[in-house]
């Protein structure tokens, strides 16, 4: 893909946005089996061989497609123990899970065994449309998933396993009021951190694009012994759109910037352990940022893990709106510390 062509098409993309053409797709019943057709990535700056981004190095990634036209939209993605299969959530309201292929140098090289399900609220309904089933984030805490959704702002609990069948069985308070959150820019970030790291397996939900009184996002820490408000210092724009805990309690805070005048953007912050409390306005060092020369789209999703080897990788994949213009993506890195 040649850089100019790139600008053309995230332009024409932000144009189609600004008019609100870009839209969820509908509900359908069912458990859709799909198969994913895939395109290696080898290089992350276009038309470059660098590998090296500041401490990421830059190890491959996927353009993904699938004639099942529920496919796309992934909002958030985490890795069960195995490091292999999957569990993701699409904004339209539905669960994705798959396992990830390797070649033999351990690189990605596509997905498999990808299953698409409708999700059901707390009272068994299944997607009744985006303003009710808008999934932005996901975690997993041992016997329970935990989804954030924007428009209809909550954090629900599913069980694990099981949760691909079963209506949310509870659901997390969140200490702000409804109507203090923007409708399309609410809690897309939601994680939960390491039992060694001060949070103690508290779980963390940042806002994309709801600002307090001093322009800072909302954020809180909704259990355990840390649980209580805090705030995302908030810059340009920016917006947080997901994050993981590091094995040290650090968090890996996935941004993204989608406008007219500057186009498509991502970074990453790191925000310290220590930093994240009641009370503070959570900030950190930009480890990470690219633009319309490098390999990225509407970035939505970020996980990290540790590979077999003990080194930390860091996957990242994107929303394509179900748009024509976008692409679902899938990236992956090593933090070399």
């Amino acid at each position: 893909m040649s850089a100019a062509w790139a600008v053309g098409k995230q332009y024409a993309l932000l144009a189609l946005l600004a008019l609100g053409l870009a839209t969820g797709m509908p509900a359908v019943a069912g458990t859709f089996p799909s198969v994913i057709e895939s395109r290696v990535i080898s290089d992350f700056k276009i038309g470059s061989n660098e590998t090296r981004f500041g401490p990421f190095e830059f190890l491959g990634g996927l353009e993904m497609v699938s004639r099942n036209r529920v496919f796309g939209s992934l909002s958030s993605i985490r890795l069960q123990p195995d490091r292999t299969h999957f569990v993701g959530v699409l904004d339209t309201g539905h669960w994705m899970t798959g396992c990830i292929e390797r070649n033999p140098q351990g690189r990605l090289s596509g997905l498999a065994d990808v299953e698409i399900t409708p999700m059901r609220n707390r009272v068994g309904q299944s997607f009744e449309g985006k303003g009710h089933m808008d999934a932005e984030g996901l975690a997993l805490h041992g016997d329970r998933v935990l989804v954030s959704f924007e428009q209809d702002h909550r954090v629900d609990v599913y069980p694990n396993p099981g949760f691909e069948t079963s209506r949310a069985i509870d659901a997390m308070p969140i200490p702000f009021p409804k109507r203090s959150l923007r409708a399309n820019r609410g809690f897309e970030t939601i994680a939960v951190s390491p039992l060694t790291s001060p949070l103690k397996g508290g779980t963390l939900i940042v806002a994309e694009r709801s600002l307090d009184a001093d322009g800072n996002a909302y954020a809180a820490i909704l259990d355990g012994p840390m649980k209580g408000k805090l705030a995302l210092a908030h810059y340009g724009d920016y917006d947080a759109t997901d994050g993981a805990f590091l094995p040290n309690g650090d968090l890996l805070l996935l941004e993204r910037r989608f406008n007219m005048a500057e186009g498509i953007g991502m970074r990453i912050r790191r925000i310290k352990s220590a930093d994240i409390k009641p009370g503070s306005v959570m900030d950190g060092e930009i480890l990470l940022q690219g633009d319309f020369n490098y390999q990225i789209d509407n970035m939505e999703g970020l996980e990290a893990f540790t590979a077999v080897d003990g080194t930390t990788h860091v996957i990242l994949v994107s929303d394509d709106n179900h748009s024509m213009l976008q692409r679902n993506l899938m990236l992956e890195f090593r933090l070399v510390e």
